[in-house]
């Protein structure tokens, strides 16, 4: 039977109608089933849970089998079809599901007629959550499609559907638990780039913990049971609101971020606690703080570090009750033009100071700053981590300047470091002067042609690349769309986002770099133990060839959609010719099982790497023989020859482009690159700097790959610049063995 499977995938907003139809947990469960039942063309669709303190599966919610089988069908994990799948992690699907021997029969749920079954375990990276089940009365009704759509389906409701079984273990257990509630002077602090850009304004010190902020006349003032509930209708339709703002404006991270605070204000047990405490008499904000706590310590003592910072989300939802039920939450404050410091943040706070057009953002931790970064960048806001508490102690109206370029925050600055800023900002205000100017081709002065790529992030930097005459992407950071999102993208997700890039940038060459995770990029559902310096731990390449099923499926989706574009597929963090030719292989696996399935792919990608490791330099023309381009990723690579890490203040003096080993490394390897004809472009903060512009041309480099806002300064500098006199500087900067010496021909700079 066909099926058209188009609308279920990535269908955000229709997951989102769920939880606005739901009325309970159950009753979520159940608003699936029949979703995907329908869709599916299947008579029945069933969700199992899966509880490992027990090693039980659990029929949670059916449509199509005897409902009072729900909660009372358990297997063991491995037993019957559905253990079976979860236990392998892997789809099962059989035309005619009684013959196979582990089929396993209960007696009373109506299983017998159906022929046709498929069930597909739910999982959050390694973390086994439960199966979903699809049947048929008719044999032999699903196919490899319906497998592929199912997985897609189950992968974007995972988190949800964890967090649901996570809510239904509290409540099950709650009537046995009881819980008893009981400046120094700054002027310069460095910290963490959250999200780049400038803003010079008063800032605003936001107390985000409503839970322990409350006023003592706020907790006196006495509310009613109706204005609880007002307060619950209220909190719904601005998280709806949200939801609908965040898939309308961040589609390649589009991700269900509200789901634990939408599930909050679906759980009955949830809500009639906080109701039980007001009709015994207990004032409602004082209620939702009971239980709010309560819920707030039950998560702080999962050991998951990934589920425990759902305490979060119910700190959220705790905060908005409160706000709505005390007359704040619509009025709100007035943070336009500021720049606000906060202790924590959560994604709906940026949302919100986005809308209210906040000047910045300086956060003083780390928990959910993956998240945060991702979305400031995205809406634009300047944002800076650091983690210097004395900034909450700062006196009202203090000015500010974040420079969140380089990482710094000024404490009311001097003129001069106020005016430099002011430049700086009307340099920015006039792009689109600028972007007039920007010429489709570049040219240094004496006619040797050069290229100026974009670096894009997310999908919304395209529109400035585009605006700015960008000759392609010269790098595509795929590692974006896995940061924000609460369990691995599936193949089908990675290649909705990559067809958007694709088509796009018609016409234009584009770079994938292949995910690039470990170090300062965390995923906070894939936990594989501590390590002491992540930076030379289980990152990029080495992350990508240890799971070769993850890395697999996005490269099937790069090539399905680069199908007729000019793509190429670049390595990150490749040590050593094995490494490059073992990804090498996977990619013609992934092309080899393109074909086998008769799916439409660019057969003839370019692949090259990255080059970031002192290693490759001994190796470097092995290296060129066996790569279509080389791209050098100068901020790693500066800091791993000098093995000085750019983020810790205490040595980023230390950090220095010009140090003759770093420049007479980048010359060796553009020669090798040369000499076998391969393309090499740069990127980093080298290939936008003025400083290093002249020297890279002079060393043969045509190829530069900047973030979008910088593309017409590296156009501008090229055009002014002389290859041959570059070639001569180079000669004579190269025989200098001394850093003051370079440093005294380059002249100073902030290395920051």
């Amino acid at each position: 039977m066909k099926r058209d499977h188009t609308k279920l995938i990535c269908d955000i907003g229709e997951l989102s109608d769920l939880f606005i139809d739901s009325v309970g947990l159950d009753n979520f469960l159940q608003n699936i089933v029949f979703m995907i039942s329908e869709h599916m063309n299947s008579e029945v669709c069933s969700i199992y849970l899966y509880y490992e303190w027990t090693d039980e599966l659990v029929l949670k919610a059916t449509k199509g089998l005897n409902p009072e089988s729900i909660g009372n069908v358990k297997m063991r994990l491995g037993e019957g079809l559905s253990g079976l799948a979860l236990k392998e992690i892997r789809p099962i699907c059989e035309g005619n599901a009684r013959n196979n021997p582990n089929f396993k029969y209960f007696p009373g749920i109506g299983e017998e007629q159906f022929e046709s079954f498929l069930a597909v375990p739910i999982v959050r990276g390694r973390t086994r959550i439960g199966v979903m089940v699809v049947q048929n009365s008719k044999r032999n009704c699903f196919e490899e499609e319906d497998i592929k759509v199912l997985r897609a389906i189950t992968s974007q409701l995972a988190n949800t559907i964890e967090t649901t079984k996570l809510l239904m273990s509290f409540n099950e257990t709650a009537a046995k638990q009881r819980i008893v509630l009981k400046p120094r002077e700054l002027k310069l602090v460095q910290g963490r780039v959250g999200a780049s850009g400038f803003a010079f304004a008063e800032a605003v010190i936001v107390k985000t913990d409503s839970l322990s902020a409350l006023s003592l006349q706020q907790l006196q003032t006495q509310y009613s049971l109706s204005d609880f509930q007002q307060a619950i209708q209220a909190t719904e339709k601005q998280l709806e609101l949200f939801q609908k703002e965040i898939e309308d404006r961040l589609f390649d991270v589009a991700s269900l971020i509200f789901t634990a605070q939408i599930l909050m204000l679906k759980d009955k047990v949830f809500v009639d606690a906080i109701v039980d405490l007001i009709q015994s008499g207990v004032n409602p904000p004082q209620a939702i703080l009971e239980v709010v706590h309560k819920y707030v310590l039950m998560f702080q003592l999962i050991p998951n570090a990934y589920l425990k910072e759902k305490s979060q989300d119910v700190k959220d939802i705790g905060n908005r009750l409160l706000q709505n039920l005390i007359g704040h939450g619509e009025k709100g404050n007035d943070y336009e033009g500021r720049i606000v410091i906060a202790e924590e943040l959560f994604p709906s706070d940026a949302l919100k100071l986005s809308s209210q057009k906040v000047a910045g953002i300086i956060l003083l931790s780390g928990g959910t700053s993956s998240h945060l970064s991702i979305l400031s960048r995205s809406l634009n806001i300047p944002m800076v981590i650091t983690d210097t508490p004395q900034l909450l102690d700062l006196p009202p109206a203090t000015k500010i300047l974040l420079d969140a370029e380089q990482g710094n925050i000024y404490i009311n600055p001097t003129p001069d470091v106020s005016d430099t800023f002011r430049q700086r900002e009307d340099t920015r205000k006039n792009l689109s002067s600028i972007k007039d100017s920007v010429m489709p081709t570049t040219h240094t002065q004496d006619g040797a042609r050069a290229y100026v790529l974009a670096n894009i992030n997310l999908l919304g930097d395209v529109k400035a690349a585009r605006e700015l005459k960008a000759e392609g992407i010269g790098l595509y950071r795929t590692e974006f769309p896995f940061i924000v999102r609460s369990d691995f993208p599936t193949e089908e997700e990675q290649f909705v986002i990559y067809k958007k890039l694709v088509d796009s940038m018609s016409g234009h060459e584009i770079t994938f770099r292949t995910l690039d995770i470990g170090g300062d990029k965390v995923l906070s559902y894939y936990y594989h133990g501590k390590e002491e310096n992540p930076f030379l731990g289980m990152r990029s390449i080495r992350f990508s060839l240890k799971h070769k099923d993850i890395f697999s499926q996005q490269l099937r989706a790069i090539l399905r959609a680069g199908h007729q574009a000019d793509l190429k597929i670049m390595f990150p963090m490749i040590s050593s010719l094995d490494e490059f030719l073992e990804a090498k292989e996977i990619v013609r696996e992934s092309m080899f099982s393109l074909s086998k399935d008769k799916i439409p792919y660019h057969a003839s990608a370019q692949i090259g790497l990255m080059i970031e490791l002192p290693s490759v330099l001994e190796i470097i023309e092995d290296l060129a023989q066996a790569a279509d381009f080389f791209s050098i990723g100068t901020n790693d690579f500066i800091q791993y020859m000098l093995a000085v890490d750019r983020t810790n203040e205490k040595v980023a003096d230390l950090y220095l482009p010009y140090h003759p080993s770093i420049l007479r490394g980048l010359k060796r390897i553009v020669d090798a690159a040369i000499t076998f004809k391969k393309e090499v472009s740069i990127c980093g903060d080298m290939a936008h700097d003025e400083k290093y512009i002249a020297f890279l041309l002079g060393i043969g480099v045509r190829r530069f790959s900047v973030d979008v806002h910088h593309i017409p300064k590296v156009q501008r500098l090229i055009v002014g610049t002389d290859v041959r006199l570059a070639k001569k500087n180079v000669e004579f900067l190269l025989t200098k063995p001394k850093i003051k010496e370079i440093a005294d021909i380059i002249g100073p700079r902030d290395q920051r």
